[in-house]
């Protein structure tokens, strides 16, 4: 009997929210069909990796924002001089909102991309995720580098069960643009030496998060594993509040109309110095064929 393609995890998922979703109003006023608690797991130790097929997922643009989140920034400069853009809709809208300056998207990362100042004052996001993962700020003053310290048990100590990091800091919350929504990752190390993943998801936009996020995860094992001198094993992921928005339910039956297709495979093409020392360049994916990528708004 053939297996059941990983895919349809996703693809259940979808038509879960979409038939026995709670309609409700939310944060950003568009809406929301809602379920809470889902679970995903999926096998990556031939390398094979969960990039969703039913549509295409820019898998180079969330390993470029993982990357970043490494570097402990916070303002989107630099994301956006990589041409990545998931993060401009929160400082243009507070632009717009302070100057009363109806300024275009594209006018607005010109800017940010060309002038350091105006990056400064208007493209910072506060303490959002790679603050908090390399530099979260203790009572005694003293900053945490989560990462280094994951990295460091993983290669003296793999049977902990304290190998984890997370980005909810209750006292930054109020000074961020978005509050984290991957916000904990756990790690496992298994007798034969592979490295196992988990991603708990507060909040999860099925249709535009889920499986960029996906990569995102898969992308940070593979670098992780390598540091720490392990083999990839299991990467699982949690879902808390998980949904569509309302202006997305046509674009999850266009998904789901479709099958799924071989997922690909992702590899490191060198063995960085350190954590810090990879770059999009470092990745490979091969073989992924995907149907045509699906558009869709996003809530903001």
């Amino acid at each position: 009997m053939s297996r059941r393609h990983p895919e349809h995890q996703y693809l259940d998922l979808l038509s879960d929210v979409l038939e026995r979703g709670d309609e409700r109003l939310d944060r950003t006023g568009v809406g929301t069909r809602s379920i809470f608690g889902a679970m995903a797991r999926f096998d990556l130790s031939d390398g094979t990796v969960p990039i969703l097929t039913t549509k295409r997922v820019y898998w180079k643009t969330a390993v470029k924002e993982m990357l970043w989140f490494l570097t402990g920034q916070t303002n989107i400069q630099p994301l956006v001089r990589e041409n990545v853009r998931i993060w401009t809709d929160w400082p243009l809208a507070t632009y717009r909102r302070e100057t009363g300056e109806e300024i275009g998207q594209a006018e607005f990362e010109k800017r940010i991309a060309e002038d350091d100042d105006f990056a400064a004052r208007w493209g910072e996001l506060g303490p959002v995720y790679g603050k908090q993962w390399r530099r979260w700020l203790g009572a005694d003053g003293r900053e945490h580098d989560q990462i280094k310290d994951l990295i460091d048990t993983l290669r003296s100590n793999p049977s902990s069960r304290r190998m984890l990091f997370h980005g909810w800091n209750v006292a930054e919350l109020g000074q961020m643009a978005l509050p984290p929504c991957h916000m904990v990752y756990q790690y496992h190390v298994t007798s034969d030496g592979r490295l196992n993943s988990l991603c708990f998801q507060r909040s999860a936009d099925l249709l535009l998060g889920v499986g960029f996020n996906w990569v995102n995860c898969c992308a940070l094992q593979l670098m992780i594993a390598q540091q720490a001198g392990l083999k990839l094993g299991d990467f699982v992921w949690f879902g808390g509040d998980v949904h569509l928005y309302l202006n997305h339910l046509d674009q999850a039956r266009e998904q789901l109309s479709r099958d799924p297709r071989p997922f690909p495979k992702m590899r490191l093409t060198r063995h960085a110095a350190s954590i810090d020392d990879y770059r999009i360049e470092d990745f490979e994916v091969e073989g992924y064929s995907p149907h045509a990528a699906i558009k869709a708004d996003v809530a903001v």
